[in-house]
Order: structure tokens, then C-alpha cells, then sequence
């Protein structure tokens, strides 16, 4: 089974879609023969990177000059998509789709020339911090700082739920540079911090229901020393910088969770005709021809959706509401596809027995995850 099952694709070109071949003969090799060791694990191995590097997989977009292929965001939904279905759980899209974007946007030149070609090549794993223990999605409400101390900050704070937090060499830091700005949100700005600085600590391998290899840790910071010029871009300007670049990060989580739901059906399509039952097979019985007929209808309709969304992106209009729609449709698509095909199988006692089993965890992780979708429906109404 692959998505070459799924028609009339729109936002891909032939190059595209060559790339997509590579990735695939990659992950088939390199990356799904390992996942389930690397769940049982709870860590992707830093090697694995390196190997995804090699293949240009990471980071597609950075410019040539600094080590990248200088290609468009459709290579990193490629990556994406075929991670997501392969079931290989590295963090690759928040590296690639998120922190390179903050770095080629607002870093310095010296920033740049430093940092990118190492996550292009997959030597460097980066991670950004926001969330704190108590601060839920208000990223005005955070609490670590980050005092200017001569030419150096000097940060105390801690963070929680920080994607790839403990493989993290290089972790983009949200902090209050200025406590007392009004509005609050005028005083918060994104500190570049090493791994090997002294003070920074890495917490827990958080326990989680679903993407147990794609690490997800406590991070903390006792009174950590970075020069001055590790802050990204302007002084007081972190949550501008955070806000403009969230229809991106929006649109990687549907292309992925789309995949996903893809994934499941199929899985569950092959099972439901091999499975015997009643002289027949659970396929012969009407209900399920009729719940497979219904989510067919609506992954055709998602991948209409994700691929006009690719494009816009791709155009560079996709709007912030358009962004914050598609990680509320795809996220709540695949939690759908995701409980009618576990029925299929026979309900959540013999889930662990069938290839969907990962697939249901990661979709369980994706929706309460995606549980900010109240806060998607708020950025969608603001337009109407």
C-alpha cells in the first residue's frame, strides 16, 4: 500500500513527485523495519537523521547558500505525507517546517551560516520551547526569563511537551526579555540556546498515548548564559515572529494527519477482506461497505482540501484562518477515520493486533494536539 492509490493529486509537479519515490525507497529501507524498536525505545536515534539528511530529506527549503536544496514547501509535505504513512515517527516536520523557517527568516547571517547547513545535513536536531507547566496555549502568560546580564542573558525557566527535546543540540527558546512591556506580548523573545551550555537540562521522556519514538521532554534552565547575539531577529519581537508563521506550521499538521487517516482506511480496507466471518468476510457485510463507502467519500474530499491549501501556500496566500481551518478539518477527519476503522477491527480489545494499532495512538496524540482546535474555531471566527 502506498498514496499512489489516492487520485487526481493537483499540488505536486513531476520533480515533486520523483522526490516522493526517493523518500519512500528511504523510509522502506532505512526508517519502518526500525520503528517499532524505536518505539519501545521512545527515541529515534540521532544516526537516523544524519541518514535523512544524506537524501536531502531534511530541511528542503533552505537556500543553497547555506547548504540546502533551495526547493519549495511542497518537498517538505512530501516528507511529511510519506512519514505519516509509513508510520516512522521522527520529528522531521518541526525541524524542516517550523524552526528552519524561524532561522531563515528572521536569523542573522552568522545564524544562518551556522545552523542551517547542520540541520540540513541532520548533525544538528533543534526543538523550539514555548509551553510551561501552567501556561496552556497562552503564550503571553510564560514565565521564563531571560535578563540581559552585560554582553550575555542569563535564562530561568522551564518548559514541557518540547518535540524532539531529547535529541534537541540547538532549542529556540520563547522568554521574557522585558517583563513589564505592555502589552505583554511585546516583551517576549526567541533566545537560540546550545544544548551544551551549562545550566540547561533536559527533564523526563514524557509518557504519552501514541508517537512514542518522536521525544517529547521537560526542559529546564537554571540560570544559563548566552551571548546576546543568540536572540533570533529583534529583541521584543518573538510572538510577531511566532504569529506570522503559523499557517505553515498549521498546514504540516493536516498534510500529516491526512496521511494518517489515508494509512488507516487502507489498512483497514485489506483487513476487513481478509478477516473471515460468517461463511464471508467482515467486507461482505453492508454496514461496513457502507462506513468504508462514507470515509472514502470524505478522504476524497480532504485531499481536495489539502492540496488547494498546498497550493495557496505554495503561492504564498495561504492566510492564517485558512491554515487554522485545515489543522481543525484534517485533525477532526482522521480522529473519525481513526474510530469507525478500529470498529472494523473489532473495537480497542484486539487493537494492539493490527497494523492500525500505531496509527490509532498517533491519531489519539494528533486530536488532543489538535485539542487547540477550540482555538482554531476562535481564529476562524475573527474573519466572519
Amino acid at each position: 500500500m502506498t498514496l499512489d492509490t489516492v487520485a487526481g493529486r493537483q499540488a505536486y509537479t513531476e520533480d515533486h513527485e520523483a522526490f516522493r519515490q526517493t523518500v519512500r525507497s528511504f523510509l522502506a529501507k532505512e526508517g519502518q523495519p526500525f520503528a517499532d524498536q524505536w518505539n519501545k525505545d521512545r527515541l529515534v536515534p540521532k544516526s537516523f537523521w544524519r541518514q535523512a539528511g544524506e537524501v536531502g530529506m531534511l530541511c528542503p527549503t533552505v537556500p543553497e547558500a547555506y547548504g540546502g536544496l533551495g526547493l519549495d514547501f511542497g518537498y517538505n509535505a512530501i516528507v511529511d505525507e510519506e512519514m505519516a504513512y509509513a508510520g516512522v515517527p521522527a520529528g522531521f516536520s518541526l525541524q524542516s517546517d517550523i524552526v528552519a523557517g524561524y532561522i531563515e527568516h528572521y536569523g542573522s547571517e552568522e545564524q544562518k551560516a551556522q545552523w542551517l547547513p547542520k540541520m540540513v545535513s541532520g548533525d544538528v536536531v533543534t526543538a523550539i520551547a514555548m509551553t510551561e507547566p501552567g501556561t496552556g496555549s497562552d503564550l503571553q502568560s510564560i514565565r521564563t526569563s531571560a535578563k540581559k546580564d552585560g554582553n550575555h542573558y542569563v535564562i530561568n525557566g522551564s518548559k514541557t511537551y518540547i518535540t524532539n527535546g531529547q535529541n534537541t543540540d540547538l532549542t529556540l527558546v520563547v522568554a521574557k526579555t522585558d517583563p513589564d512591556a505592555q502589552p505583554a506580548y511585546k516583551g517576549m523573545s526567541i533566545i537560540l540556546v546550545e544544548s551544551d551550555r551549562e545550566g540547561f537540562r533536559k527533564g523526563r521522556k514524557l509518557d504519552k498515548i501514541g508517537q512514542d519514538a518522536a521525544d517529547t521532554s521537560e526542559l529546564f534552565f537554571d540560570d544559563v548564559r548566552v551571548p546576546i547575539t543568540n536572540c533570533l531577529g529583534e529583541e521584543g519581537k518573538g510572538f510577531v515572529y511566532l504569529m506570522s508563521q503559523l499557517p505553515q506550521e498549521r498546514l504540516s499538521i493536516a498534510v500529516s494527519v491526512q496521511a494518517t487517516a489515508q494509512k488507516a482506511f487502507d489498512e483497514t480496507v485489506a483487513f476487513t477482506k481478509d478477516r473471515k466471518a460468517f461463511k464471508g468476510t467482515v467486507f461482505d457485510f453492508q454496514n461496513t461497505k457502507f462506513v468504508l463507502a462514507d470515509l472514502k467519500a470524505k478522504l476524497q474530499v480532504g485531499w481536495a482540501h489539502l492540496d488547494w491549501c498546498i497550493k495557496r501556500h505554495l503561492a504564498g496566500v495561504l492566510t492564517n484562518e485558512e491554515g487554522a481551518a485545515a489543522k481543525l478539518f484534517h485533525t477532526e477527519l482522521e480522529w473519525e477515520v481513526m474510530d469507525k476503522c478500529l470498529q472494523l477491527h473489532g473495537g480497542a480489545g484486539y487493537m494492539n493486533e493490527y497494523p492500525i494499532a500505531r496509527a490509532w495512538r498517533a491519531a489519539r496524540v494528533s486530536r488532543i494536539y489538535g485539542g487547540t482546535n477550540e482555538i482554531m474555531k476562535e481564529v476562524i471566527a475573527r474573519k466572519l
